[in-house]
């Protein structure tokens, strides 16, 4: 099986350092009270506008001071080295698809996520960032499930037919999902599913044979 998975707030805890520099931004660079909503009130994983209501230049301008800080700093989510490593062992293709930015200045972003996934022994077939049509990788790479953090990208993936799972986080917990989208909690639950899965499909091929 080819697994897809996002990166940020997928396998990695990137909102986190978003906010902590975010709030040193307003507060140092901007010169302005931190006036930021609540994260269950957003409704879309891209969140910083939102979040704070800055302006896209003011965005890039918050990513050139400290996204390299932000993803330099990132950690992962509790068992995801552990159980996307089982998943390499048991012989399925593990492909990084991300959106992670490249024209950050000063910011190897690749670089960056490399080393990461070194330094917390996650394995992997191929890292894909700056990838913002995910649909168009995922068709070129033969993915079959995908795991991702924004509905938005699941609703068009499981579309083309691509097992889809939501990890939950604080931005799309009031989320309705629709059909065809499991939410996943806990990277335990996104291995003993896609388990299931497999078994269900090897059994169904030898009724068929």
């Amino acid at each position: 099986m080819k697994i897809g998975i996002d990166i940020d707030d997928t396998t990695l805890v990137t909102v986190k350092g978003m906010i902590k520099y975010g709030d040193i931004f307003c507060q140092e660079v901007l010169k302005r009270p931190n006036t930021k909503s609540n994260l269950s009130d957003i409704k879309d994983r891209y969140y910083l506008g939102a979040l704070y209501g800055w302006s896209e230049e003011t965005k890039f301008q918050f990513f050139n001071m400290y996204y390299k800080n932000v993803l330099e700093e990132c950690t992962p989510i509790e068992n995801a080295p552990e159980t996307i490593t089982k998943l390499k062992e048991e012989g399925n293709g593990i492909y990084f698809i991300s959106a992670r930015l490249t024209s950050i200045k000063d910011c190897p972003a690749e670089e960056i996520t490399i080393d990461t996934f070194t330094k917390y022994q996650i394995p992997y077939d191929k890292i894909i960032i700056a990838a913002y049509d995910k649909l168009q990788y995922c068709l070129e790479n033969g993915i079959e499930v995908f795991i991702d953090d924004s509905y938005d990208v699941l609703k068009e993936l499981t579309a083309h037919g691509i097992r889809c799972y939501l990890m939950t986080t604080p931005m799309n917990s009031s989320i309705q999902v629709e059909d065809g989208i499991k939410r996943v909690h806990t990277w335990d639950e996104i291995y003993n599913d896609l388990k299931e899965v497999t078994y269900d499909s090897k059994l169904l091929k030898r009724t068929i044979n």
